[in-house]
């Protein structure tokens, strides 16, 4: 879908790979975990791993199926990324003496629940970019000082959607019944790309309405948006 973004500068020139060495992402916890209770809770640093493909593996090794490892939410792939994990505290020994290459075991608490998806409270990125002209800086420096102002648009990114971009179309169809799907996780998964669809086009159009309403006099606004006059100048007048 095309997308309405909030700043109206040009492109910015720059080059970016996603590799480990240049996107890093830092899970922040939705609570403190408390220091005890059964559940052994591990932060790990992985990197060319998807989330699913590092619980696969820790489920292998201990021998136990992957439902038993508990996690907030899927990390990429290509980064090198820091998130919590957990599992049953008698584990533990076993897990002191995991090796791998590509994943490290920062540090392990306890807590009195599983982590389960959504227990976050968001993410921490660090991203590099490369080839960066002093007029793209300057781009990015005023870009920066409007976000920090105003805040930015959270649009659902492409992996919302799918390798190909069309989990929400699969979801739709699931939604309104004209498609039927056995897998219950699949099928959860694909009414949420649904979901977050719609969200990024009430979005877009949200904030094409705000640019109107920044640009035009209200009496220009009537014919265009089909509001009520009272309702355009309440808009207007919000920050």
């Amino acid at each position: 879908m095309d997308r309405f973004y909030s700043l109206s500068h040009s492109s910015i020139d720059f080059h970016f790979k996603q590799t480990p060495r240049d996107f890093v992402v830092e899970e922040v916890p939705l609570y403190e975990f408390c220091g005890e209770g059964e559940h052994l809770v591990l932060f790990v640093r992985k990197k060319g791993l998807s989330t699913l493909e590092l619980v696969s593996m820790i489920a292998k090794y201990l021998g136990i199926q992957n439902k038993e490892i508990g996690y907030a939410g899927l990390k990429d792939k290509h980064a090198m990324t820091k998130q919590y994990i957990s599992l049953h505290k008698k584990y533990e020994a076993k897990m002191d003496e995991f090796e791998h290459e590509d994943v490290k075991i920062l540090s392990k608490t306890y807590h009195n629940n599983k982590i389960r998806i959504g227990h976050l409270n968001g993410n921490k990125f660090y991203i590099k970019l490369k080839k960066v002209n002093p007029t793209s800086g300057r781009k990015i420096d005023e870009a920066l000082k409007n976000i920090a102002a105003f805040g930015m648009p959270n649009y659902f990114g492409y992996q919302r959607f799918g390798t190909d971009g069309n989990n929400h179309i699969d979801g739709e169809k699931i939604a309104k019944g004209e498609k039927k799907e056995r897998n219950p996780k699949v099928k959860q998964l694909l009414i949420s790309a649904y979901q977050s669809h719609l969200f990024n086009l009430w979005l877009s159009r949200r904030l094409e309405i705000n640019s109107l309403i920044q640009n035009f006099e209200v009496k220009e606004l009537e014919p265009l948006l089909n509001m009520p006059q009272d309702e355009l100048v309440k808009m207007k007048a919000q920050k």
